[in-house]
């Protein structure tokens, strides 16, 4: 087993897990989204919420369909929606094709923070272009998009 912080083989190359680099890109990224968010006034979005801002409708979705689409129980999605809706980032209303059912749908400050994470992403991927390379980049876009397809089949 590899600590943390991985140790160099023979030839230089770290012998991290290859699976466990993706996982500390992943939160060195998120770390620094959230950070930003919170710089720009988006107060109180954490990891778990991306359940929603990833998976939710323009024009809102029922609960059951987020915790579908997320892979998130309802009753674990239903928390997140609930903190959300307390920081002012979504609100329940009541769906207009079942009046018995409510529809999850973005605030207008919710929609702001989905929009300010999209733009963040964006300026750490063209930090990392101009920093690696855009061609680098691209290849790794393409490896990751492939390994994703290969593990879904």
């Amino acid at each position: 087993m590899t600590t943390r912080a991985g140790r160099q083989g023979d030839e230089g190359v770290s012998q991290i897990p290859l699976p466990a680099l993706f996982t500390q890109a992943k939160d060195v990224t998120l770390a620094k989204l959230h950070w930003r968010l919170n710089e720009e006034g988006f107060k109180g979005i954490r990891y778990s919420h991306g359940a929603v801002f990833r998976f939710i409708d323009a024009e809102g979705s029922r609960l059951t369909a987020l915790a579908e689409r997320s892979g998130l129980s309802k009753q674990a999605l239903g928390e997140v929606v609930t903190e959300l809706e307390r920081h002012g980032y979504v609100e329940r209303t009541t769906d207009p094709d079942d009046h018995r059912a409510k529809v999850i749908r973005l605030t207008e400050r919710g929609t702001q923070a989905q929009v300010a994470a999209a733009r963040i992403l964006g300026e750490i991927e063209r930090r990392w272009a101009q920093h690696l390379g855009r061609d680098r980049i691209a290849e790794m876009r393409m490896v990751l998009e492939e390994v994703i397809r290969f593990e879904k089949s």
